[in-house]
């Protein structure tokens, strides 16, 4: 890169369990459903994303939460809980030999999030909790945080000093947009950069970006027709990772489902992202 540019993948590899994730490794995959269900379900999607890693050459990450502490409204389904939703990521990494992840809200989760998961993921509206970080930085596990809505991307520095004060050295930074008024976000395409140049992975967040916080009232909209056209501009830009969430009957998920990606278009998407990925990685681009 020449001086003067911007940086637009991750210099220096990092261990994802058993994957490199950087510049000249494989784009990796974290997906998954919103929100834990049933044992069924999470195989079926987590089989599924095992298979696509495979044919496609990508590496695959499971994601699902136990636990979505932060519902709209307070009457909505938040999850299976801590020690069924880990007893049931463990079965699925165990079937399907995937990494996995999941949130954590709480600084006493993480010791029992960190023996399940190989990545332990901490939501937006956290971002800045010091000792939420700090326990996440403890369990030896690489960590993902969300960049916050309300943060700019240089403020994420803040948050990666944290993590490296308590021993992370493999962290991803996520974009899932910034708060445009009221119920909408938007992505700022140069905070990946921004990110990069912090010296970590970043991750682009492609089915929460198009969220519509509030936007059904006592739940959150989106706009799922809008997960491709920002896909390609992070892809272009460049990124270690995508995140997207995908579900087999999307409008029937209990959360997030107006954001998510249907399970059978999945690979199409991918495979066009992929296309790109290969185009601005060559060494004649």
């Amino acid at each position: 890169m020449e001086e003067g540019f911007a940086t637009v993948g991750c210099a220096t590899p990092l261990e994802i369990g058993p994957y490199r994730v950087g510049q000249g490794a494989p784009l990796l995959l974290i997906a998954g459903p919103c929100v834990l269900e049933t044992d069924e379900l999470a195989l079926r999607i987590a089989e599924h994303l095992a298979d696509l890693g495979r044919r496609l050459g990508i590496s695959v990450v499971f994601k699902a939460s136990f636990d979505k502490a932060n519902r709209t409204s307070g009457s909505a389904f938040r999850g299976v809980g801590l020690e069924v939703g880990l007893a049931m990521l463990g079965r699925v990494g165990a079937r399907t030999g995937l990494p996995l992840t999941t949130d954590l809200h709480e600084s006493h989760q993480a010791a029992a999030v960190g023996e399940v998961c190989t990545l332990l993921q901490v939501p937006a509206f956290l971002a800045r909790q010091t000792d939420l970080l700090l326990a996440a930085a403890a369990t030896g596990r690489a960590v993902h945080v969300k960049k916050g809505q309300f943060m700019a991307p240089g403020d994420m520095r803040h948050v990666v000093d944290k993590l490296r004060h308590g021993g992370c050295r493999n962290i991803l930074l996520g974009e899932r947009g910034t708060f445009f008024g009221y119920g909408r976000l938007v992505n700022d395409f140069r905070a990946l950069p921004a990110m990069h140049d912090l010296g970590v992975g970043v991750v682009f967040d492609a089915t929460h970006s198009v969220q519509e916080p509030g936007g059904l009232g006592s739940a959150t909209g989106g706009n799922r027709r809008m997960v491709e056209p920002l896909a390609r501009a992070a892809v272009s830009i460049g990124i270690d990772a995508l995140f997207l969430e995908t579900h087999p009957d999307p409008d029937r998920s209990p959360s997030d489902g107006p954001n998510m990606v249907p399970l059978d278009r999945l690979e199409a998407l991918l495979v066009r992202l992929l296309k790109i990925r290969e185009l601005v990685t060559s060494p004649e681009f």
